[in-house]
C-alpha cells in the first residue's frame, strides 16, 4: 500500500480521555477483523487508529456505526480529547481530580469539538499541558480549571484571566470554538491584543458560573515516569505495553480486553506516548495476563532511553529515523533521564519533547533536519532555540549526543556543590568512589535514592531505610530480599528509575 493509498484509509476511534472500556474495545476489534484488519496503531492523542483497504473503508464505517461507535474518518478534522486520567493512581495521587470528575466532564460534550482540548492535572508530568488547543490544567481550588489558550497553527499561549467551574469546561469550550474558528485571522494578526478580545467576545455571549480569578499556575519540573511491564500502586498493579513497531495485533488486543472482562477490570487507557496502560489488576489475577504477554509473545521491560520519543501518528520514516537515533543512542551510552524527544516530517503536528529534531528543506533536494530545543529543555514550554540547521542524516546522532551532553552540563552547573560531612556509619551513604545501592537479589534491579521510583510514587531522594514496605517494580520481590551492592560505579548501571 502506497503512502498516499495508507493517508486516505487511515480512520480514527476517539477514546475522550484516552478510557476506553473493554466491551466497547471488543466492538471495535470485531468490525476492524471484518474488514480484513489485523494490526492497529495508538495515536498521541490517546485514540485508536484503523489502516483499513480502500475498498473496505466504507464497510468498516458502516459496521463501526452499527456497533454504536463513532468514527472519525478524517482524525484531524475532530481531535480527540486528551486527559491525565490514564497517570491517575499509578504515577501521581491526584489532590480532587479522580476518574469521577474526568467521567463528569466528558460526559457533559455534546458536540464533536474541532480544536484539540486536554484535561491535565498539574501535579503529573505524564500527559503534555500545552498540546492542545484548549489546554484545562487543574487548580488548587477543588473542580476549578486554568485554562490556557493556543491560537490554532501558532505557539501563542493565552491565560484566561478566571479559573473555570468544571461543569462549565464543555460549554466554554464550544464558545471558544465558534469564536475562533469563525474567523480565527482576527486574532492572529495581532497576537498581543488577541486574549483580551478574545476575552471580551466568549464572556459576553456566554454565562458560566462564578468567576474566581486565576493565581499562578504552578507546574512540576519534567519527568517522564517509566511506563512499561508490571508494577505495583497501592494494592494492585498496573500493567504498561509498549510495542517498538507501534503495531498492536487485533487478536492480542482481543484478548486483553475479556482478561478484562474476566477480572472485572472493565477498561484501558491509552497514552499520549502510544502504549497501553491498564489499571487496577489483583495481585491474584497476574497470571492470566502473564498468559496473554505469553501467548501473544509480548516484550516489556524497554530501555527507558526508547520510551521517551513521539513520533507523529502513521508515520513509518519518522518511526525509523527514531530507530536509528535510539541505537545510535544506545551503543554511544548516551544519558537521556530528563530528555525527551519528537521528529516532526509534517508541519503543525503538536508532538512534545524538549529536544525536536524536524525536516528541513535541503540544498539540491538533499534529506536534511534542524535540531531544536526549548530553552529550558522543559517539554512544556513553548521558547524553541535552534542548535543546529541543515543536518544530514548520518551526523543527526552525532549532534543529538552533543545536545544532551550540554544539557546536563547546564544541570551540572545550575547544581550547588555538595557540602562535606563526616563519614556516615550506615552503608547505604559510603563516599562517593563506590555505589552501596540495594539490589534486588532476584533480577538485580537495583534501587538509587537518588532518582527514587516514580512507578511506586518514591521520590528522588527518598533513603532506603525509609521503605521498609518496599517491593521491586520489576518483579515485585520485598525489600527484605535486596542485598546492597558494593560495586564500583560502572558506565551504564541501570537503576530504578533511571533512565540509561
Amino acid at each position: 500500500m502506497t503512502s498516499a493509498d495508507s493517508s486516505n484509509s487511515l480512520i480514527a476511534v476517539n477514546l475522550p480521555g484516552g478510557i476506553v472500556p473493554a466491551g466497547d474495545l471488543l466492538a471495535v476489534l470485531s468490525a476492524a477483523e471484518a474488514a480484513g484488519i489485523e494490526q492497529v496503531q495508538l495515536g498521541h492523542r490517546q485514540q485508536l487508529l484503523l489502516t483499513v483497504e480502500p475498498a473496505r473503508r466504507r464497510a468498516l464505517l458502516q459496521a463501526l456505526a452499527a456497533a454504536g461507535v463513532l468514527a472519525e474518518p478524517d482524525p484531524e478534522a475532530h481531535p480527540n480529547i486528551v486527559s491525565s486520567y490514564v497517570g491517575e493512581d499509578v504515577f501521581y495521587s491526584a489532590a480532587w481530580l479522580r476518574e469521577g470528575v474526568y467521567k463528569d466532564i466528558l460526559d457533559l460534550f455534546d458536540y464533536r469539538p474541532r480544536l484539540k482540548i486536554n484535561l491535565v492535572d498539574s501535579r503529573q508530568t505524564f500527559v503534555p499541558f500545552f498540546t492542545g488547543h484548549l489546554n484545562f490544567i487543574a487548580a488548587e481550588t477543588s473542580n476549578y480549571w486554568h485554562l490556557h489558550v493556543r491560537w490554532p497553527r501558532t505557539g501563542h499561549l493565552y491565560a484566561w484571566p478566571h479559573l473555570v467551574y468544571s461543569e462549565d469546561v464543555p460549554v466554554l469550550s464550544a464558545a471558544l470554538e465558534r469564536v475562533l474558528l469563525a474567523d480565527a485571522g482576527q486574532f492572529t494578526a495581532d497576537l498581543a491584543t488577541a486574549g483580551a478580545r478574545l476575552y471580551a467576545q466568549v464572556s459576553a455571549t456566554q454565562p458560566l458560573g462564578p468567576r474566581v480569578v486565576a493565581g499562578a499556575l504552578a507546574l512540576p519540573p519534567f519527568m517522564l515516569p517509566y511506563y512499561e511491564g508490571f508494577n505495583r500502586s497501592g494494592q494492585h498493579l498496573w500493567l504498561g505495553i509498549y510495542r517498538r513497531n507501534e503495531q498492536f495485533s487485533v487478536a492480542f488486543l482481543r484478548d486483553l480486553a475479556r482478561v478484562c472482562l474476566h477480572t472485572r477490570v472493565g477498561q484501558l487507557c491509552a497514552t499520549p506516548w502510544k502504549s497501553l496502560i491498564i489499571k487496577g489488576i489483583a495481585p491474584a489475577d497476574r497470571p492470566q495476563w502473564d498468559a496473554v504477554l505469553c501467548r501473544h509473545r509480548i516484550n516489556v521491560r524497554h530501555a527507558a532511553n526508547e520510551l521517551n520519543w513521539q513520533v507523529e501518528d502513521n508515520c513509518p520514516a519518522g518511526l525509523a529515523l527514531k530507530h536509528e537515533l535510539v541505537r545510535y543512542l544506545h551503543e554511544e551510552d548516551v544519558r537521556t533521564y530528563q530528555l525527551c524527544f519528537a521528529i516532526k516530517t509534517r508541519p503543525q503536528t503538536g508532538l512534545f519533547g524538549s529536544i525536536i529534531i524536524r525536516t528541513q528543506p535541503g540544498r539540491s533536494g538533499a534529506e536534511q533536519y534542524e535540531i531544536l530545543h526549548t530553552r529550558d529543555f522543559n517539554p512544556n514550554s513553548r521558547d524553541f532555540v535552534s542548535f543546529r540547521q541543515q543536518v544530514r542524516p548520518d551526523m543527526l546522532g552525532w549532534y543529538l549526543a552533543e545536545l544532551c551532553h550540554q544539557f546536563y552540563a547546564q544541570i551540572g552547573a545550575e547544581t550547588p556543590p555538595e557540602t562535606e560531612t563526616a563519614a556516615p556509619s550506615s552503608i547505604e551513604s559510603l563516599p562517593p568512589a563506590t555505589t552501596a545501592l540495594p539490589r534486588c537479589h532476584r533480577c538485580l534491579t537495583v534501587y538509587d535514592p537518588e532518582y527514587g521510583d516514580p512507578s511506586q510514587h518514591v521520590a528522588p531522594g527518598t533513603r532506603w531505610a525509609a521503605l521498609p514496605n518496599y517491593h521491586c517494580s520489576t518483579c515485585e520481590a520485598p525489600a527484605a530480599e535486596f542485598e546492597f551492592w558494593e560495586e564500583p560505579v560502572a558506565a551504564g548501571l541501570s537503576s530504578v528509575g533511571a533512565a540509561p
